[in-house]
């Protein structure tokens, strides 16, 4: 919201519809995010989540409320982690927990391209270049329409690009044993208890100083991606 700061406060219709882009990406967004890694462990041999009642889209069930602050406070956050028992999973504890925490970022890419239909193919446009001018000057319901999607396929990216870095507790962390040697996945799983730090560490440097490794990790894969889809 930041870097259209200007645009929305001279568009409060423009800031509520923004602002409800926010809010079904981080409700739906996560929810399905959660969702789909319940029901990859489920399909995969793994009830624990189920039977937990996590194999549903209600976002009260997903939402873990610290996590949530931290997004509306700070722009990083997460959801309650979904319950996996990897010894249980098809083709193994290692590649079968990678093919669960890949669900995840995939659902996200998922709910972005068919939010970017619209966008992609012209059925929804805007009278104005650039998204900055169409915050600042739209008016009509397409136009607003457009800003709606533009950021639920943004925010979606984003979030599937995050949770893609390959740090724990993030799904890339998981993704990447997945991929790698199973001696090279042992060694890399005694970072987990240091991962939380770790990105903490890396949250902090991205607000206090000019170099957001954060940034600049996502920045370049996301816009292309958004490029790609809208």
């Amino acid at each position: 919201m930041i870097f259209y700061l200007s645009e929305l406060a001279d568009n409060p219709r423009a800031f509520l519809v923004f602002f409800a882009a926010f809010a079904v990406a981080i409700l739906i967004g996560l929810s399905f995010h959660e969702f789909t890694h319940a029901w990859s462990a489920n399909e995969l041999g793994d009830d624990t989540a189920a039977r937990r009642g996590r194999l549903t889209l209600n976002p009260l069930v997903h939402l873990d409320p610290l996590g949530t602050a931290m997004i509306l406070l700070i722009g990083f956050g997460m959801a309650k982690p979904t319950p996996v028992d990897p010894g249980r999973l098809k083709y193994g504890p290692i590649r079968g927990n990678a093919i669960v925490a890949f669900a995840g970022p995939a659902s996200n890419f998922f709910f972005a391209a068919v939010a970017s239909i619209p966008l992609r193919f012209g059925l929804i446009e805007s009278r104005y270049d650039g998204i900055g001018r169409t915050i600042a000057n739209a008016s009509s319901l397409e136009e607003f329409t457009f800003i709606f999607l533009y950021f639920i396929v943004l925010y979606n990216v984003l979030l599937g690009i995050f949770n893609l870095l390959p740090i724990p507790p993030l799904d890339g962390f998981k993704v990447l044993g997945g991929l790698v040697p199973r001696e090279v996945a042992i060694q890399l799983s005694r970072l987990e208890p240091y991962g939380m730090g770790i990105l903490m560490t890396l949250i902090v440097i991205s607000y206090v100083t000019p170099f957001s490794p954060i940034g600049w990790l996502i920045g370049g894969v996301s816009n292309t991606i958004f490029e790609l889809l809208v």
